[in-house]
């Protein structure tokens, strides 16, 4: 996979996982700052390429009153900040074609969101961006479907599709991760495992996405034995009042510890 494609990115010959990390939404300049400074001293340490994540807006919410972001043009201002002060790409996730556009000003990175990977007007408007489209499975395909997805965005005369494993629908609130599917998809696109959103226990009664960060080193560690090209996780110094996903985020205080033992991983997976 060919990371040079990405303005930015800092790129060695470890044959490391790459990684997508930061907090789920962006909540102001100060807090995006602080998390995707932490996140690259972390990263250049371990040789591990970096995109730093935050959302420009929150369209998915269960209710109305739920925290949907800052004011558009001002969270992407701060993405844009985030990478000219720290010389790293960044992706951020759209939900309309007016967004593909706009964002696609700010960041390196364009994501569609698992329930609206089958919007193919969305999809055709990100690929036509010319830049890199981050493809969601949603919760309810299988992995073999993404190949659709993923040819929209080559029919476009774009080749720089990714895909992103979120889980899988276990019953009403609950997800799973099938690792056989990560072979599969590999066979279409770079292949990216969401380790926080795939622990997600969506359709509480409460209206507020529960989750189970506990295992989001259970997930990672497999994702990266069956061979992941990258992880996505997202990531924040206070979870517990992190405005949205809180529940299923990571301390950034256990992020160091986390990706040292998964570059130890890749590193012994990476001798046979």
């Amino acid at each position: 996979m060919n990371l040079n494609l990405i303005p930015n990115i800092k790129h060695t010959d470890s044959n490391n996982f790459f990684l997508l990390a930061g907090p789920c939404a962006i909540e102001g300049e100060e807090m995006a700052l602080r998390i995707a400074e932490h996140i690259l001293k972390v990263t250049d340490k371990l040789e591990i390429p970096f995109i730093f994540k935050g959302s420009f807006k929150k369209a998915n919410r269960s209710r109305i009153d739920s925290f949907s972001g800052i004011g558009d043009e001002k969270a992407l201002k701060i993405l844009k900040k985030v990478s000219e002060t720290f010389n790293v790409p960044t992706v951020t996730d759209i939900h309309t074609n007016e967004d593909a556009a706009i964002a696609a000003q700010y960041v390196d990175v364009l994501q569609i969101p698992a329930f609206l990977v089958r919007q193919t007007d969305l999809v055709v408007a990100a690929a036509k961006t010319g830049k890199v489209v981050n493809l969601k499975k949603g919760q309810f395909m299988s992995p073999a479907a993404m190949k659709h997805a993923v040819q929209k965005v080559k029919d476009c005369g774009n080749e720089k599709a990714w895909i992103t494993d979120r889980g899988t629908m276990f019953g009403y609130q609950d997800m799973i991760v099938d690792f056989r599917g990560i072979p599969v998809m590999q066979q279409y696109a770079p292949t990216v495992l969401d380790i926080t959103h795939s622990l997600q226990q969506p359709n509480q009664e409460s209206g507020v996405t529960g989750g189970k960060p506990e295992l989001i080193e259970t997930i990672a560690r497999a994702g990266i034995a069956v061979g992941v090209d990258g992880l996505f996780l997202e990531t924040h110094f206070d979870p517990a009042n992190a405005k949205s996903d809180g529940a299923n985020m990571l301390d950034l205080k256990h992020l160091e510890g986390l990706l040292t033992r998964l570059v130890a991983i890749r590193k012994t997976i990476n001798t046979f």
